[in-house]
């Protein structure tokens, strides 16, 4: 191993950085992006070698801290398999280029909400932003419970302090909603975790099969289930999403739907790889629940006028395509699911950020007050219609292989269970024909038709907004062209399953 303790040092990096960019932000300010964004890189550079040995035939990475039994008497420690990787270099990916697509667009919001240029907040939120890749890469690398319900209180840090002092619309007031909806849903993920240490002795994700046959093991699963389902934004625990992921910073926005969407992974780590035979008992009912989510954030979306709101709901649907995967409880639906899941993180970071390049440029959010920007703006014209491909399944991009993966799974447990089953994919199949609807019809408004007087001075999106949003497209090209890159470490993980 060429890098010592590569998963050690990935989440551990950017917590050390914490408080030195909050320090030296305030002599850097919009500058901090560019050391922000170096050491991600250098993370990323971890996880790929780490990927690479993996993807030639090496052994999982676990890595074990005696220090934590001396200390708190639990097992803790990182382990990164086909699954976790997977995960871990795509939202580590969405961190990097949002880190720098925020250099001109978070120094235009300060302007904006203090009308002054401020260093120390600069610093404030730059070094908040390490604080996401910190939580998603513990969540991907974890192997007990509470390392878990810890990484994911850890992004509730700089979601609730970057929306208080730079969200839109009732800033403080949407940031206590999201602090509270993610502590409620905390809540319920850690009473389950504790169920599991009374039926078990343990913590380790590895013992969770132990649970199987023991009495209080449904509402142990049940209660985790509920916690990663309000997180999910799922039909029913939806409310919170639309003011959170709308009123956030654009540059936010991207991530928050990497947050959202990583508890697909959490259903894939704990409970299709280690409680298979429990999970099975809420298939039937998870798949209706994802397919209703799907159709509902479907509709939601297409009532939007406004730009982040719209593509705020559409979070709601598309990862409901994720659960309705792993919910088939089939191999290729949770290969499928998982795969959606990255290719929906690209496509959403890449639509999140040029609707707040639009804001950046117009200073509107209505779309009814915009058209004919692509003359004005033809590189986020085309990187928004690459964003709607992606999220459309439309080949070569990324989410044709994933949905086509995932509704085999689906289909799958159709052919194996009931009619009902089989009815629930038609019916998804159905639901997937919206998002090309709810994805197109924005583009069409804002980029093409009669310009608006208003916006006949409309300039291009800066360089730092758009290279890193070319290179999310090009990485979902990529694992378009080839999904062996993904399907090869993915396909592992889940062997054991029908």
């Amino acid at each position: 191993m060429i890098f010592p303790a590569p998963l050690l040092q990935a989440v551990l990096i950017p917590t050390i950085a914490v408080p030195i960019i909050a320090l030296a932000g305030r002599r850097l300010g919009k500058r901090s992006s560019w050391v922000v964004g170096s050491i991600l890189a250098y993370t990323n550079l971890l996880l790929l070698w780490t990927a690479y040995e993996l993807w030639f035939g090496g052994e999982p990475v676990l890595e074990v801290y005696a220090w934590s039994n001396a200390l708190f008497n639990l097992e803790m420690g990182f382990y990164a398999d086909g699954l976790s990787i997977v995960v871990a270099l795509a939202v580590n990916l969405v961190c990097n280029a949002l880190v720098i697509f925020s250099t001109e667009y978070l120094d235009h919001r300060i302007h904006v909400i203090y009308q002054r240029e401020s260093k120390p907040l600069n610093g404030l939120y730059y070094s908040l932003f390490l604080l996401f890749s910190t939580g998603l890469l513990g969540i991907c690398f974890a192997t007990n419970l509470i390392e878990v319900y810890v990484f994911l209180d850890v992004l509730l840090i700089p979601l609730y302090f970057i929306m208080d002092h730079f969200g839109y619309i009732t800033r403080h007031r949407v940031a206590t909603m999201c602090f509270i909806w993610g502590f409620v849903a905390g809540a319920f993920f850690l009473v389950g975790s504790i169920m599991v240490f009374s039926q078990t002795g343990s913590f380790l994700i590895s013992d969770l099969p132990a649970l199987l046959g023991k009495p209080l093991a449904i509402w142990a699963s049940l209660f985790m289930i509920i916690g990663i389902l309000i997180k999910l934004a799922v039909f029913g625990f939806h409310v919170w999403l639309p003011w959170v992921h709308a009123e956030h910073p654009s540059c936010i926005a991207g991530v928050l739907a990497v947050i959202v969407g990583i508890e697909n992974y959490l259903i894939a780590r704990i409970f299709v790889q280690n409680l298979l035979g429990i999970f099975e008992l809420f298939s039937l009912p998870l798949m209706v629940w994802a397919v209703i989510t799907m159709v509902y954030g479907a509709y939601l979306t297409i009532a939007q006028d406004d730009v982040k709101r719209l593509y705020a709901c559409s979070t709601i649907g598309q990862t409901a395509y994720s659960l309705l995967g792993l919910a088939s409880c089939t191999a290729f639906g949770a290969v499928g699911g998982i795969f959606y899941f990255v290719s929906h993180a690209f496509g959403k970071a890449i639509l999140f950020s040029i609707a707040g390049a639009l804001v950046y440029r117009t200073g509107v959010r209505d779309m009814r007050l915009m058209g004919g920007l692509a003359r004005a703006m033809p590189v986020s014209a085309t990187l928004c219609i690459l964003g709607s491909m992606i999220l459309s399944a439309i080949p070569p991009l990324s989410g044709f292989p994933a949905e086509w993966i995932m509704f085999i799974g689906i289909f799958q447990a159709g052919t194996g269970n009931n009619a009902l089953y089989f009815a629930i994919a038609i019916v998804g199949i159905f639901a997937t024909f919206l998002t090309p609807v709810y994805t197109f019809w924005p583009v069409m408004r804002i980029f093409f038709g009669p310009p608006p007087p208003t916006m006949v001075n409309v300039r291009e999106a800066p360089v730092s907004m758009l290279a890193p949003l070319i290179a999310l497209a090009l990485a979902s090209f990529l694992i378009g062209v080839f999904p062996e890159l993904v399907t090869r470490l993915l396909v592992p993980a889940f062997a054991g399953i029908p």
